[in-house]
């Protein structure tokens, strides 16, 4: 069985089969990151380009180094020295690195759609990276990738997601992921940060964080965007973190097992404590080096290698 679509666009259009498919293909490809050379054969002649509209060191170096580790090309195309800055739109940007043969296109935008529209408009595969508030699939996969390394059956655990879920790709990609798969997912923010109708999803709303925390099997603690939202959905930073940040004693509500995730980059003692960040609770690292194996696995099930 392989996927049934060319792109990966988000996870609300990816069934629970092809979920598992994609983290079953990627758990055979994170050995290969331990080995002394670091390499495959499964995409030579490939070529992948990283198309990032967005700053993302973390995102665009995964994404290099799971297509260099699968032996692709890879070129890294940064819009702010190319035609787009002259006018030219995402589509004709597009349509030119295709002819140039590229095989994949990773695409992070700060529009939501933008992934779709580029994908209805070339051949090659695309793999939303990122667009907007909409969807960030490939964090959600990882995130699921790592769970199950510690907690094979995600079916009937209890995931707490707690930070700015209205503005959150992240958050929205792990609802659909998490829910598709059985878990039972919780949502903790502040009103402010609570998207409309949310409920539709099948998630549970707190807005307080000791209340969300009981029993938890999972605590994903999204980052703060700063740079994006300004003061307008909470009085000051140091009222935020008195009242959302992951402590010690917080935790404890949660089960003594309870995994910590964080999509990263951290803004410690804001959204989480320092200790509770570099605790063998938390699996930041993890999430990171597991996101080369899933990128891997996912841009070998696209290029048709994965293909019965």
């Amino acid at each position: 069985m392989g996927l049934k679509t060319k792109d990966l666009l988000g996870v609300s259009s990816l069934t629970s089969d092809e979920i598992r498919l994609i983290l079953e293909t990627s758990e055979s490809f994170k050995e290969v990151s331990g080995r002394e050379i670091k390499k495959v054969p499964a995409l030579r002649g490939k070529t992948v380009v990283n198309l990032f509209f967005e700053p993302s060191t973390r995102t665009r170096t995964s994404f290099e180094l799971a297509a260099k580790r699968l032996s692709a090309d890879v070129i890294n195309f940064s819009p702010s020295t190319s035609s787009i800055v002259k006018g030219e739109t995402l589509l004709d940007t597009a349509r030119n690195i295709e002819s140039m043969q590229a095989d994949i296109i990773v695409l992070r935008h700060s529009s939501p759609g933008a992934a779709e529209t580029l994908a209805k408009g070339v051949r090659s595969s695309v793999i939303n990276a990122g667009d907007g508030w909409h969807e960030h699939p490939t964090q959600a996969l990882l995130d699921l990738f790592t769970i199950k390394e510690r907690k094979p059956n995600i079916e009937g655990l209890t995931v707490t997601i707690v930070g700015d879920i209205a503005h959150s790709r992240v958050a929205r990609s792990n609802i659909f992921a998490l829910t598709k798969l059985g878990a039972t997912v919780r949502l903790v923010a502040p009103p402010t940060m609570i998207p409309l109708h949310v409920d539709r999803f099948g998630v549970s709303v707190f807005s307080s964080l000791d209340a969300g925390l009981e029993g938890a099997d999972v605590i994903i603690m999204l980052r703060l965007q700063l740079e994006r939202l300004g003061r307008a959905f909470f009085p000051s930073i140091r009222e935020y973190a008195r009242l959302y940040c992951l402590t010690m004693d917080r935790m404890k509500r949660a089960k003594p097992d309870v995994m910590i995730m964080h999509p990263g980059p951290l803004n410690r003692g804001v959204e989480i404590a320092p200790e509770i960040a570099d605790s063998q609770s938390a699996v930041i690292l993890d999430q990171v080096a597991n996101g080369v194996a899933v990128r891997m696995g996912l841009m070998y099930l696209l290029s048709g290698s994965g293909q019965a």
